[in-house]
């Protein structure tokens, strides 16, 4: 733990590449680092919130450094950072739940403190045992008589039984005694309880404090190590949970937007789908009503039309059979000229020969 102390120190005056040799290239500061206090990248680290106070938990084994914080808080919101307020939450809340054991148990001491062992005799009461006992005295000292009468006379049986009557009267005188005797010390308890300062237990730090103190020594409390630490982990807890619980909120509103934004483009397009549907129906419905309307004139218009077409188709094949046999006869007249020219180029040069 010295070294450790010692190394942080170090760390604080030279910086935390003070070991780096210059020709080596210094190790870039990433606050995923396993060095580095967790619970401190998030909001604080609470072994610094309890010093020397008797909820200390002694000094944190990790790094505390601003810089590593400053690029956690910078970074963008991940898992990573999550995991980081998890671990952060279940910490702060386990030391949440024992303060809150710790309130529960003074709030019962002081419930056993006020509470009487035995039940408290009113006045009228009293008045009737101190009665009662004079009775049984006076019963006592008759029943001695009469058996110290009876063992002059030599009847000692009966000397015997009186004398055991007289026990289990004094008995009963003694119990009768001891009630006035508690009542009278608990009224005596109760009237210097209440004589004494009232007790109460502080709901944040479990503290015993009293009641109608001096202003001062409750400043003093507000303002102590252990009230202050504990009302930051609440704080700091009920930050975070209200932090999660609106980024909660926002998604699922988020959420039922793009759901009924989702829901209005459905309903937009089977309003559109039907419109074309309607609009595609009212065309049919109106051919169809025309093709009633003029059926007998489109049907000599569609045979005049086929007449034409099939006078048409006739023409065109006569004009295509006369162009091929214009071809063909004037091939035929390309080819007998074409001859003759050769039978004379032939006869001209057997003249030449002779």
């Amino acid at each position: 733990m010295a070294a450790a102390a010692a190394a942080a120190l170090l760390d604080e005056l030279m910086g935390r590449n003070r070991n780096v040799l210059p020709n080596e290239k210094p190790k870039e500061l990433n606050w995923e680092d396993p060095e580095f206090c967790k619970l401190y990248l998030v909001k604080f680290c609470p072994h610094d919130l309890f010093v020397n106070t008797r909820a200390d938990l002694g000094a944190c084994s990790r790094v505390h450094d601003d810089e590593a914080r400053e690029l956690f808080e910078k970074a963008a919101y991940s898992y990573r950072k999550q995991q980081y307020e998890d671990e952060f939450i279940r910490f702060c809340q386990s030391m949440l739940n024992e303060v809150e054991r710790k309130i529960i148990k003074g709030k019962q001491r002081l419930a056993l403190i006020g509470r009487t062992e035995a039940p408290t005799l009113t006045p009228a009461q009293t008045q009737r045992n101190e009665e009662q006992i004079a009775l049984l005295t006076e019963k006592i000292n008759k029943l001695v008589e009469e058996a110290e009468q009876s063992g002059i006379q030599g009847n000692v049986e009966q000397a015997q039984g009186l004398m055991r009557l007289c026990d289990q009267l004094k008995e009963e005188r003694e119990t009768l005694r001891k009630s006035n005797d508690n009542s009278h010390y608990n009224q005596t308890a109760e009237l210097a309880a209440a004589q004494e300062k009232q007790m109460e237990v502080c709901d944040v730090c479990g503290a015993f404090l009293i009641v109608g103190d001096a202003q001062q020594r409750i400043d003093d409390h507000l303002m102590g190590k252990q009230h202050v630490g504990y009302a930051r982990l609440k704080s700091a807890l009920q930050e975070i949970m209200s932090k999660r619980e609106k980024a909660r909120d926002e998604k699922e509103q988020k959420r039922d937007e793009d759901r009924k934004e989702r829901a209005r483009m459905h309903e937009e397009n089977d309003r559109r789908r039907q419109n074309r549907e309607r609009e595609r129906d009212k065309r049919r419905r109106r051919t169809d009503d025309d093709k009633t309307r003029h059926g007998s004139g489109n049907y000599r218009n569609s045979g005049q039309r086929s007449r034409s077409r099939s006078v048409d188709k006739h023409e065109r094949h006569r004009d295509e059979e006369n162009h091929r046999r214009h071809n063909r006869d004037r091939g035929n007249r390309d080819h007998r000229s074409s001859s003759h020219h050769s039978r004379r180029q032939h006869r001209s040069r057997s003249r030449s020969h002779k």
